[in-house]
């Protein structure tokens, strides 16, 4: 399964996910008298889901501990959503053979591109995969449970004892000073904790996933 996340244009802090499943069909295939012969088979499914990931707009730096070396520095990295997928065993529900030399067969695939399926997905089969040429074809409907979801790190505010926001003073500081300048801006709590749905749909933005303000409950 593959997906692929992108912002969507003029609703921020909406995402939308495209999704590409994979599946691969067993089949027993009889030829005449005797044991079934199986057979292999990729069904491709796409599907796009918009779905509220918030927005941000720190930068993550970090390193990454190496024994007897010196710590591999990692590149920045936003803090923005990233898509997981959780999908069951998908479910048979129907299954046809058809003729595809006859013209009045449903061929909806014709423009097929063997080329665009990934090569891990080719790896799956122990042999080549056929695309066009063949004289019967299968049509399987799957029924599959997904549930689809965007994470991200966030940062949780826990009260304790002994525990403030650290507030620099710089004891020799005057006037048209940089540090007497940085003490007066507050420290941006907001870009740490990115803004809920509801702050979005307060402030005037649209709603993509269709849920509306009256599902907003903050």
């Amino acid at each position: 399964m593959f997906t692929d996340l992108e912002a969507v244009p003029f609703n921020r802090g909406f995402y939308s996910i495209d999704l590409t499943y994979f599946f691969k069909i067993t089949l027993n295939v009889y030829t005449g008298v005797g044991r079934p012969v199986e057979v292999e088979g990729l069904a491709i499914f796409d599907k796009r889901v918009i779905l509220f990931g918030s927005d941000g707009n720190s930068k993550t730096f970090s390193s990454k501990y190496k024994q007897n070396e010196f710590d591999t520095q990692q590149w920045k990295k936003t803090n923005m959503p990233y898509a997981v997928v959780e999908v069951v065993e998908p479910i048979t529900l129907g299954e046809s053979l058809k003729d595809v030399r006859n013209n009045n067969s449903c061929c909806c695939d014709e423009d097929f591109d063997l080329a665009s399926i990934p090569d891990c997905v080719c790896k799956v089969f122990n042999d080549a995969l056929v695309v066009g040429g063949e004289a019967k074809r299968t049509y399987v409907s799957l029924g599959i449970f997904s549930i689809v979801k965007l994470e991200r790190h966030v940062q949780l505010l826990i009260p304790s004892y002994d525990y403030c926001i650290p507030k620099k003073e710089c004891v020799s500081a005057v006037d048209d000073s940089p540090c007497e300048l940085f003490d007066r801006i507050d420290f941006p709590m907001d870009e740490f904790y990115p803004p809920s749905r509801c702050e979005f749909l307060e402030s005037g933005e649209t709603d993509p996933s269709g849920g509306g303000r009256n599902n907003c409950r903050c």
